[in-house]
């Protein structure tokens, strides 16, 4: 995809020798274009009113207080570019690195959990501009028929027992998740996908990244999907906890909705079972896909029906 990145050089006012690095290729493909990142959207995923969805939130988020992301950078075409029917989007870069999970997780994860308040706090009181419009992240969409990111019955190694257990939790998780509801109090739009590749530290700053994949959902699945490919690491009741204490000191958290974060984390778990499948040519299922994760997954279901996931569950 060089050769169209290149030919989107003039639109962003950058000469046609700029260097041209690709940086991830995951749901989209992220390049390195000298003073700019560029992001080529994956095709037949957003529509460009999504796109153009995602970054009139993004542009209100900018410059407010305790809150650090990534800001877009317009082109002739204004924020969504289009060439050869793919869209692109430009953006500043970040100083920093990403956040590893090698990392000293637990500092950042009190951080993260104020972060993610602001975000929420943020959206509770914004009027999104006319035609705004965003993918939902519920049971129909994730565990329905046809769901955004594919059927975890594609998980790569799910043999007929291991399907038989994940239908069985996954229904009783679709029964938790329709009790807890879709109420504004507990569903709204938020970031959806605050996973470590998307966080940049920089000192002590935290800065998020990558907004692609926001959208209605409930709250605590922003902490669901922080946890994102390590949902079995040791570490996880503390980061929670961490999290929890974060986002707690700057917007409340009813018992619940603490309640509902062992659910919501293996929802996310779910989720990216079937991704890791239907996006196997991303460097991200090359790093953490295949049988193995799916097999994380299937003991996180066994979990699931015995006692709920327990374990992650926060105190009040």
């Amino acid at each position: 995809m060089s050769d169209l990145i290149a030919r989107a050089l003039p639109i962003y006012g950058l000469p046609p020798d700029t260097p041209l690095t690709l940086l991830n290729r995951s749901e989209n493909e992220t390049w390195r274009a000298g003073p700019l990142v560029l992001r080529l959207h994956r095709q037949g995923y957003h529509t460009r009113p999504e796109i153009a969805s995602e970054l009139a939130w993004l542009g209100t988020l900018q410059d407010l207080p305790g809150l650090n992301t990534v800001r877009p950078v317009p082109g002739a075409q204004g924020l969504v570019t289009e060439v050869d029917e793919r869209f692109l989007v430009a953006f500043a870069p970040i100083p920093g690195q990403e956040l590893q999970p090698g990392d000293d997780l637990a500092r950042w994860f009190a951080p993260l959990g104020e972060i993610t308040a602001r975000l929420h706090l943020h959206t509770r009181q914004w009027t999104p501009p006319p035609g705004f419009t965003r993918k939902r992240w519920d049971v129909e969409t994730i565990l329905g028929p046809d769901p955004h990111w594919g059927h975890w019955h594609q998980a790569q190694g799910l043999d007929q027992p291991g399907a038989t257990l994940l239908a069985r939790a996954t229904e009783a998780l679709a029964a938790r998740l329709a009790a807890y509801g879709t109420g504004p109090e507990v569903f709204g739009l938020i970031h959806a996908d605050l996973r470590l590749a998307n966080l940049m530290v920089d000192g002590d700053a935290l800065t998020v990244l990558d907004f692609d994949d926001c959208g209605l959902s409930w709250w605590a699945y922003d902490l669901a999907a922080a946890l994102s490919f390590y949902e079995t690491d040791p570490r996880l009741p503390d980061l929670i906890a961490r999290w929890c204490e974060g986002y707690t000191g700057i917007s409340p958290l009813r018992p619940e909705d603490r309640a509902m974060i062992p659910s919501l984390i293996f929802l996310r778990r779910v989720l990216l079972t079937a991704w890791l499948a239907t996006r196997a040519d991303s460097d991200t299922a090359q790093g953490f896909g295949g049988p193995a994760y799916t097999q994380g997954t299937l003991q996180l279901a066994d979990r699931y029906l015995t006692d709920g996931l327990v374990a992650f569950r926060p105190a009040a």
